[in-house]
């Protein structure tokens, strides 16, 4: 089926993560960043060149396409998903993406900084990459392979599908999102006009992953108040928000429920922003665990260890917040398995080793899940991801786009 066929993949991804799309996690408006919106533009160009005519951007951003259904079935709708923003993490202006072509196993120098360094002992994936095509960023900026990657995924599935008539499916909805990386990415979504019945984000890394559980997730903000007083009239009368919230963040534990001190189905507790004065200092920490029962546990402990900070620094005082993020999405695929099914068999299909861990972090399809769009996710060899180390295989995002070819036919078949 794919003997004949030129992937479009890689020249798709090289032109996308040239266009600076990063989110901003401080802005308020919503996308956070307008020049989003460049991305999301030119892919509903290249949506009606392919031959897709409603291809459309709505005013958040959103990038809505149809493949009309041509079977007689009656098939479900299922959408595809990935989001056009890259993390605030690193850099992503001015990407100079480099393809490694045969690469040949050894650890890979990006030549605008020649001490980043991808190694084989830090990137042990990529000892299996041997031979295969990898794009890399030229040292100074992230690549932005997430989610570019499965946004150029999607695009050359919707190439392929429309230069091979005779493959039977159903009716298909494709959707690239906003601000996914700060974690708004469908807070704007018209679920009514996407008109799915399931879908998959394509945001996923190794050949063969298939991720249908996440974190769940839960943010934390702590605001301590001090009392001002002028430095040098302060004796008795100062007490010092900065130094009661760094008691505060001393206090946490230093072996355990920490992102740096846990791995598999542990969860943790992570301070990721702290600004503030000496009268008033505000921590915010994200909160996750795959068990959603225990995030409350945590948000416990950190309401404990804040008394016990306050015991400290009398005539200081503290407030606790907390906000729900998202929730794991297993809870809905799990009421739905054919979701799952059809797409280990589509991953098989495809000549892959299916590869399935739960996830440590979220995507759009974990509260696409709940907001009645079960929502797993499907590789795309995304790997090293928010950093300068990023790396793609030209021939995972190929058999990513592979696996949903033979997707759509198995659903088309089990209908």
């Amino acid at each position: 089926m794919f003997s004949d066929y030129r992937f479009t993949v890689a020249e798709r991804l090289m032109r996308y993560v040239r266009i600076d799309t990063q989110s901003d996690p401080q802005a308020t408006g919503f996308p956070s960043t307008e020049k989003q919106k460049d991305l999301s533009r030119l892919l509903v160009d290249e949506l009606k060149a392919i031959g897709i005519s409603d291809a459309e951007m709505d005013e958040w951003g959103y990038v809505f396409a149809t493949i009309p259904s041509n079977t007689d079935k009656k098939v479900p709708v299922i959408c595809f998903c990935a989001h056009v923003d890259t993390a605030p993490d690193c850099s992503g202006k001015d990407v100079k993406p480099i393809v490694h072509q045969n690469y040949d196993g050894n650890d890979i120098v990006l030549p605008d900084d020649p001490a980043q360094v991808i190694t084989t002992k830090e990137h042990p994936y990529l000892l299996k990459k041997n031979g295969e095509d990898i794009i890399t960023a030229s040292g100074t900026t992230l690549l932005g392979a997430d989610d570019k990657a499965g946004v150029a995924v999607i695009m050359d599935f919707a190439n392929f599908l429309v230069t091979h008539p005779a493959l039977k499916h159903g009716k298909i909805r494709i959707l690239f999102t906003p601000d996914e990386e700060v974690g708004r990415g469908v807070n704007k979504l018209d679920m009514q006009k996407l008109a799915a019945d399931f879908g998959y984000t394509l945001d996923g890394g190794e050949r063969g992953s298939l991720e249908y559980e996440n974190f769940s997730a839960d943010g934390v903000t702590i605001t301590f108040h001090g009392i001002s007083a002028h430095p040098g009239d302060a004796k008795d009368k100062m007490v010092n928000a900065i130094k009661v919230a760094s008691s505060f963040i001393d206090s946490l534990p230093k072996e355990q429920l920490s992102p740096e001190t846990t791995e598999g189905r542990y969860g943790f507790v992570h301070p990721v922003h702290m600004e503030g004065i000496a009268e008033k200092m505000t921590l915010q920490f994200i909160i996750r665990d795959h068990i959603t029962a225990k995030l409350e546990a945590y948000e416990n402990f950190l309401r404990e260890l804040v008394e016990e900070t306050l015991k400290k620094f009398p005539g200081a005082r503290a407030e606790f917040e907390v906000k729900e993020q998202y929730r794991n999405m297993v809870e809905i695929l799990n009421e739905n398995p054919r979701v799952v099914e059809y797409a280990r068999e589509a991953i098989q299909r495809a000549g892959c080793t299916l590869v399935s861990e739960p996830i440590r972090g979220g995507t759009d399809g974990a509260r696409l899940s709940f907001m009645g769009l079960p929502c797993p996710n499907i590789f795309t060899g995304e790997m090293a991801l928010h950093g300068k180390h990023e790396y793609v295989s030209v021939q995972d995002m190929q058999k990513s786009v592979e696996t949903l070819v033979h997707l759509v036919g198995v659903c088309e078949e089990r209908s």
